[in-house]
């Protein structure tokens, strides 16, 4: 969300596995056997084809959005080390049709602490496709700030963490300070109450995600969601504005 004007800004695709046995589970329940066994190339290759067209569905409903709604999707380690990883991006774009400023890529700190230059050259390899770049849950490694200069990236989301205790408000304060001062957007993410998004406007951050705006739903709920906040006339999409009272 725009937390200044409280319009939604954009949507991140959420991967569960609906188990026949085990019912709905969450990533780090399989994930780290697909990232050791190989199997996240083929799954992620899945997730962006499937984001993109659900994207690209999103983005003809509301040709009107102030700016086009962005979809994010994360990558892995594993995926970003592949050499397939930016034919399967073109791929994605291509068969949906979906703009390429639309699609924002999240990768994670631990991207730094395995091959960075190889890293750098992939990333790099990305935004020449014309796609978006986030760090995902910022703040959380050791390496940020050294290596923050290299990677090509325009989003930092600041990791939840930092919104569960007022103790942590001048460390947020700072991200949302250094994301300003190195022209990138900062999201927030975990807001999960009125008052969070409400200092957060007051200290100059942008953009947020949360519980508070909307918690996660399937691609058919999500159009539902999107059609019902722009029929109801409340801040172009998305929901009523929050009440600071």
């Amino acid at each position: 969300m725009r937390l200044n004007k409280n319009d939604i800004y954009g949507v991140e695709a959420l991967l569960r596995w609906n188990h026949p046995t085990r019912g709905i589970m969450l990533p780090d329940q399989f994930i780290p056997l697909a990232e050791e066994t190989g199997l996240i190339i083929p799954i992620g290759r899945w997730v962006l084809n499937v984001a993109c067209r659900d994207g690209a569905v999103i983005h003809k409903h509301f040709p009107e959005a102030e700016k086009p709604l962005t979809i994010s999707v994360n990558l892995s380690v594993r995926q970003l080390q592949s050499d397939t990883i930016v034919a399967d991006v073109q791929q994605a774009l291509d068969s949906s049709e979906l703009p390429p400023e639309c699609l924002v890529l999240e990768i994670t700190e631990s991207v730094m602490l395995a091959d960075t230059d190889l890293a750098v050259r992939r990333l790099q390899e990305l935004k020449e496709l014309g796609v978006r770049l986030a760090m995902d849950d910022f703040g959380t490694g050791y390496s940020s700030l050294s290596y923050l200069g290299r990677f090509p990236v325009d989003i930092l989301k600041m990791d939840r963490s930092f919104l569960a205790s007022r103790n942590n408000d001048a460390l947020a304060a700072a991200i949302i300070a250094l994301g300003e001062n190195l022209t990138l957007e900062v999201v927030a993410e975990g807001i999960e109450q009125p008052e969070q998004a409400l200092w957060l406007q007051d200290v100059g951050c942008e953009l947020g995600q949360g519980f508070h705006f909307a918690r996660p739903m399937t691609d058919g709920d999500l159009l539902e969601f999107l059609v019902a906040g722009e029929q109801a006339g409340w801040d172009q999409l998305g929901k009523p504005k929050y009440d600071a009272a």
